[in-house]
């Protein structure tokens, strides 16, 4: 074989050879979500940062491997008379439905990933660290390892406190804070003297959520119960499960 289309062979099969994750979207909920995306430090921005994705609709994003970020759904969302967008939960303050590098807002449900690298694990939780504005479920498709399903698949404005509760313009609850984001105390958000697992335990406002979903991450300290792993895997997240 001729050296020039050796090496072409060589630089084809490792092109195909590396193959990127692909996240599938699927919006159960009977109303319009906007999901964001954000990749974390040094991976690369998907090919949408944000997008609107109605009832029954489906839409798929590929990463590349050691790509890591985290997905959010946006709710009730609109333009104003001068064009800029904005939602009632998981807003990420670009003003467009693009998110461009900005997070969402809390309170939202968040679905984190780290994808391995050259045969190496994934890692993926469903978290209500940051908060919780609507059920939402991680199936791992194919791959091998373990990969379950990580979800909260369940109503948590429902039983979410007084204090802990967003709520629209209609009066109903379209969110529940997380107690770090609704009173800033060392001890909800494990700072300071309570910066560590031993000194941060479960509360009883992190306890509503890990009651309701407990396969989510319920408090920054639930890593034995929240965290996830596969390899080579396919992920759909589901809006509504």
């Amino acid at each position: 074989m001729a050296k020039s289309v050796f090496v072409a062979f060589v630089f084809a099969f490792l092109v195909i050879g590396v193959k990127s994750a692909t996240f599938t979207f699927t919006n159960n909920c009977p109303y319009t979500v906007w999901p964001g995306t954000l990749s974390g430090s040094g991976s690369p921005a998907l090919s949408q940062t944000g997008f609107q994705l109605n009832n029954g609709a489906t839409t798929s994003l590929d990463a590349s491997p050691g790509w890591s970020g985290r997905f959010w759904a946006r709710t009730r969302c609109g333009s104003d008379s001068s064009g800029k967008f904005t939602c009632a939960t998981g807003d990420c303050g670009s003003g467009q439905v693009q998110c461009n590098g900005a997070g969402g807002a809390p309170p939202a449900t968040l679905v984190e990933f780290t994808l391995g690298s050259g045969g190496s694990q994934d890692f993926y939780d469903t978290s209500l660290v940051d908060g919780y504005n609507l059920p939402v479920s991680v199936v791992p498709q194919g791959g091998s390892g373990p990969c379950k399903t990580t979800s909260c698949p369940v109503d948590v404005n429902g039983p979410c406190p007084a204090e802990l509760k967003v709520v629209g313009s209609d009066g109903a609850t379209v969110a529940c804070k997380s107690a770090c984001e609704a009173f800033g105390s060392p001890q909800y958000c494990c700072t300071g003297s309570f910066g560590t697992p031993q000194t941060c335990p479960p509360t009883d406002y992190s306890r509503i959520f890990s009651n309701a979903c407990p396969l989510a991450y319920s408090y920054a300290y639930d890593d034995l119960r929240g965290t996830f792993t596969c390899t080579g895997a396919n992920y759909l997240i589901t809006f509504c499960p």
